[in-house]
């Protein structure tokens, strides 16, 4: 694609080129038109003198081979031209001269036009420009009952317009050389014009680009009062209040995860208490005891997840969460992690035994146990998990997948499920979870370098894949 140095230059260039072949064209019009007419001119003037002066207004008898003679000398003198004298036929018909005797030949029409006065036409022949003239005196009516009388002989004249067609080739060749020093010329001056035009330009895509990065800070400097300076000063003025907006968002952001964090914090401690007596509380109630007791403590305990995933995801979003990475087995890994949830009886494990990996098993273990979680809270049996070494994009990995058999996720959960605060059952007035989960699990696979995605199998059912990257602490690679 033609950048728009590319183009201005080249609709200058056509511009220029378009006014030099404009005005060479009309010279060159005009300038023909004068020599053409000019050596026209003359050869009419030298036949309609000719004419004049050899031929006097009462000819003698059987004049005519002299007064053709005289005229072809007269007029025969000027180089390029042919003279033809042809006497007058008494009946009233037009005499042709002989076709060698002139460079044109002479068609009956002409020599029919001739009779009545001076006429004259451009003839081309083989490639080269002639003019024919042809005419008489008028005034002499002789006729075949006046055979003493002279009839004055038609003259027919062929002059060669060769030199006039070198001229106008010279000046053509003239023409073109100058049209295309103009046309160079044109070129130079548009780039010089172009680099003066999009130099501000070039600043101002460098200034947006840098502000596009992040770069707040970017100005413009703003030279003149033209156009370009009008929108420099436009694009400075945008800068400045982007900055301003960017930095009130940020500080709100700063302020609003400062303050989840703070308030997260402040709650753990009495959170911590309250969980422990309200267990002791609803142990105390017995199974058939106050359902108060027990409601108080599955609350409270609700509560104090909540907690745990704010003042985690605040961790996430300050860019304070950190890998502790291991040598893991990852079935090893899996099998605790379920073991721990009471979930191995619940749930299909299938993968090699001694695929090892290199993760944080911490962050880990509470990927599955999100996944694997809301596999058998919002799916149906069966729920199987597998896992297996898979390469993405050239780079070893492992891949675990947890898949239910419930009805799969609603086609407008799909693209929101990791989002914050998103649940399945969003109808429902209250839920067990706190719609963190998912995006907990996401986050800590982006910090492994990996990724998180959800779908529906082909026969139904929540599919969510876990890809994390290697290495591989005995060196393999991934089939």
């Amino acid at each position: 694609m033609i950048g728009l140095r590319g183009r201005l230059a080249a609709a200058f260039t056509a511009v220029a080129l378009l006014a030099a072949l404009l005005a060479s064209g009309i010279s060159y019009v005009l300038l023909r038109r004068v020599m053409l007419q000019r050596a026209q001119d003359a050869v009419l003037t030298d036949v309609r003198n000719a004419l004049a002066r050899q031929i006097p207004p009462r000819l003698p008898p059987d004049v005519t081979v002299l007064v053709a003679a005289q005229l072809s000398d007269t007029l025969g003198s000027a180089p390029g031209r042919k003279v033809a004298a042809v006497p007058m036929p008494l009946d009233g018909s037009a005499a042709l001269p002989a076709l060698d005797s002139l460079d044109v030949p002479v068609t009956a029409e002409f020599a029919r036009r001739a009779r009545q006065g001076l006429v004259f036409r451009r003839v081309v022949r083989h490639g080269r420009p002639y003019l024919l003239v042809g005419g008489r005196v008028t005034g002499y009516e002789t006729t075949t009952d006046e055979p003493w009388r002279t009839t004055p002989p038609m003259v027919f004249v062929s002059a060669s317009l060769s030199r006039e067609a070198s001229d106008l080739a010279l000046f053509t060749r003239t023409l073109l050389v100058a049209d295309a020093a103009a046309l160079v010329s044109a070129l130079g001056l548009a780039l010089l014009a172009t680099r003066g035009v999009l130099r501000p330009v070039r600043r101002l895509g460098a200034a947006a680009r840098a502000l596009g990065a992040g770069d707040f800070g970017t100005r413009v400097d703003v030279r003149g009062r033209d156009e370009m300076a009008d929108l420099a000063r436009t694009f400075n003025r945008t800068a400045e209040a982007l900055e301003r907006t960017v930095t009130e968002l940020r500080a709100m952001e700063a302020a609003s995860r400062r303050f989840v964090a703070d308030v997260s914090h402040e709650l753990r401690t009495p959170l911590t208490s309250m969980i422990a007596v309200t267990d002791v509380l609803a142990e105390d109630a017995g199974p058939g005891g106050d359902g108060a007791a027990a409601l108080v403590a599955g609350e409270t305990r609700r509560l104090g997840r909540l907690v745990e995933h704010l003042i985690e995801i605040s961790r996430f979003d300050a860019g304070a969460a950190a890998l502790v990475a291991d040598e893991v087995n990852l079935a090893d890994a899996v099998t605790a992690t379920l073991a721990a949830r009471g979930w191995r009886d619940e749930v299909t494990v299938a993968g090699p035994a001694d695929l090892d990996v290199r993760l944080d098993p911490r962050r880990f273990d509470v990927i599955i146990a999100n996944l694997v979680g809301n596999a058998l809270k919002h799916g149906r049996p069966p729920v199987a998990l597998s896992f297996a070494r898979v390469e993405r994009g050239g780079v070893a990995g492992v891949e675990v997948v947890v898949a239910d058999g419930g009805p799969g996720l609603p086609d407008d959960l799909v693209a929101v499920v990791f989002d914050r605060f998103v649940k399945a059952e969003a109808a429902r007035s209250r839920s067990e979870g706190s719609g963190l989960g998912l995006s907990i699990a996401r986050e800590n696979a982006l910090l492994h370098g990996g990724g998180l995605e959800a779908g529906n199998g082909p026969d139904g059912g929540a599919v969510f894949t876990l890809w994390l990257p290697g290495p591989f602490p005995d060196g393999g690679e991934a089939p």
